[in-house]
């Protein structure tokens, strides 16, 4: 290692590098064509070899899979599908034993409505467990502007939902109770009931789970949505005349500190990771330190996932993209990497189970394909904070060319084009194809690419995958990445080593060059004596890079780059089309 950090308490989760397992996608062990605990530990030396230090696991709880399992029927069991508790027990040894921690994913915004709480809560309007859901009953519609025609509700039954809230994939966010009468929310499926955390016997609920699983010897949680379990009093309507929505009644809401500063004291521990999903618009940067400023001034997450970057192509509506440029993305990085550089830490991503690929999106992923993910990848790897990568980002997986609504599995996708087309606002899928081609959170979930054969190598020839796979598995795959020195993934194993051996890159000071530069992107990380730079070329082109007059003339040894590159110069350099290149200015 070289220097040290500055005044500042070393933590695994800082210098580690977490990568991110979608178990239905990643390997299938028995023939049925969904991935499976038993499919990882077939592929723990792999990981090993690839030299991350974290697994985040996506959720393999029991479930009914309406949300591909964050609708939750039992927190303490293993779904069917994927295994057994032995075989979960036999996966944390064997990551464990490779000197891999493990974190699971912690989903207690809401849980599945075949959850045992939600049935005994639905089974009377007069148990402990009913208050453990948001049941309310519903208004005239004479005092509303709402629509009784839009909700699902018996023929002889005129009312509306307590409030006009829309669900996250679409549709109303409360949905009818026969047998009661009444309604209860669901920010998200109507599967998926929204937990009650207002009540102290929920917290109590959740935070013996929590603790259930740090005793099996697991190493931290991710946090699903964890800034949408406080609602507001009242549960008052959206107010569009001054662009207040659904989701800004719902997110960071008035009780969350409090939840979580009771979280922090009941089970968390400065040694976990604990990273929270915060969604949203963009989070004023005092709210975003009190969720990661150490107890008992803060929170005391280790960090959070925000969205800000990974909104900067939406629009309003579900499947509306706009166009990005770098400025925007840097000026948000800039915002995040200033934000927390003296309190709270940083996760760097752009890949996860529910945004697209990263190289079809921020990259070029036909022509420039190796090299803009590699570019990628030097650039999460080289900010301050702790790089996530997400399953297939390290061989530089794509996006599917999706062709039918049939290709889909995801309800974030098939409930608002369903929806779009039956209200008659689109014509056909045809209209939306494109948009949902490049949108879909199903890009990130078709099957890792092990090998070019039929399925590539994530099932049986036999079989059938749950979702189709990448055609592209006949050149992008893990065999013909590991026998391929020049290829994106020995960068990765690169670029991990490099974050090992230099404190400056998980410590040092950031400090941008180019804010407002259209394609290049340059900064310097300072600790001490040791200082880096980092120049990142966003372009099918070459572009020039004018160093600062203060670089002018310095020698520097490079790093690591995507391209071969010899220069020690590093005045005025030109870059060619995604290139990226790490220079040690000692």
């Amino acid at each position: 290692m070289t220097s040290h950090p500055r005044d500042e308490e070393r933590r695994w989760w800082k210098e580690a590098v977490v990568y991110q397992i979608y178990p239905r996608s990643f390997k299938d062990s028995d023939g049925d064509g969904v991935g499976d605990i038993p499919g990882i530990i077939e592929k723990a030396d792999y990981l090993a070899d690839l030299g991350v230090d974290c697994i985040w696991l996506n959720p393999v709880y029991e479930s009914p899979n309406a949300d591909n399992g964050y609708d939750i029927a039992d927190y303490r069991a293993i779904m069917d599908e994927f295994g057994t508790m032995d075989d979960w027990e036999q996966l944390r040894d064997e990551l464990h034993k490779r000197d891999i921690k493990l974190i699971m994913d912690l989903v207690v915004n809401h849980t599945s409505d075949e959850h045992a709480w939600f049935l005994n809560s639905r089974a009377s309007t007069d148990n402990e467990f009913r208050e453990y859901y948001w049941w309310r009953e519903g208004r005239d519609p004479e005092e509303t502007d709402l629509d009784p025609e839009v909700y699902d509700t018996p023929d002889d039954v005129n009312e509306v939902p307590p409030n006009d809230w829309e669900s996250f994939f679409g549709g109303p966010a409360w949905s009818y109770d026969e047998d009661s009468g009444e309604w209860y929310l669901h920010l998200f499926d109507r599967k998926q009931p929204d937990l009650n955390w207002e009540n102290e016997a929920v917290r109590d609920e959740v935070f013996e789970m929590m603790e259930w699983w740090l005793q099996k010897g697991i190493d931290g949680f991710r946090m699903d949505v964890i800034n949408l379990i406080s609602k507001p009093e009242g549960l008052p309507d959206t107010d569009p005349e001054n662009d207040i929505e659904t989701i800004d009644r719902a997110v960071n809401g008035p009780n969350v500190h409090d939840y979580l500063g009771e979280m922090r004291e009941r089970v968390l521990e400065p040694d976990f990771l604990s990273v929270g999903e915060m969604i949203g618009a963009p989070m004023p940067m005092e709210t975003a330190r009190q969720y990661v400023t150490p107890g008992p001034e803060g929170d005391g997450l280790s960090m959070i996932f925000h969205f800000e970057h990974v909104l900067v192509d939406r629009g309003d509506d579900a499947l509306e993209l706009t166009e990005w440029t770098l400025p925007d993305l840097k000026a948000i990085f800039d915002r995040w990497q200033d934000g927390l550089a003296e309190a709270g830490w940083n996760s760097l991503y752009f890949n996860n189970h529910d945004q697209p690929r990263q190289v079809s999106r921020y990259g070029n992923d036909s022509e420039y394909r190796r090299e803009s993910a590699k570019l990628l990848a030097t650039l999460l790897h080289t900010l301050r904070g702790t790089p996530y990568i997400y399953q297939g980002e390290e061989l530089g997986m794509t996006n599917y060319p999706f062709e039918s609504l049939d290709d889909f599995r995801d309800v974030a996708t098939l409930n608002p084009i369903r929806s779009a087309l039956e209200a008659g606002e689109i014509e056909s899928f045809e209209a939306v194809k494109d948009r949902a081609r490049a949108m879909s959170r199903d890009n990130a979930r078709t099957p890792m690419q092990w090998d070019d054969s039929e399925y590539a190598g994530f099932t049986d020839p036999d079989s059938t995958p749950w979702i189709d796979v990448n055609p592209n598995k006949e050149t992008i795959n893990v065999e013909a990445e590991r026998a391929d020195q020049n290829s994106v993934w020995h960068y990765y194993r690169d670029l991990i080593s490099l974050r090992k051996e230099h404190d400056v890159i998980v410590y040092g000071d950031y400090d941008p060059l180019t804010p407002g530069h259209e394609s290049l992107w340059a900064y310097t990380r300072t600790l001490g004596d040791d200082s880096l730079l980092v120049v990142l070329n966003f372009s099918d082109d070459e572009t020039q890079f004018e160093s600062p007059e203060d670089l002018k003339g310095a020698n520097a040894e490079i790093l690591i780059s995507n391209y071969e590159a010899d220069v020690s110069d590093v005045a005025d350099a030109v870059l060619r089309p995604w290139e990226a290149r790490v220079y040690d200015l000692r």
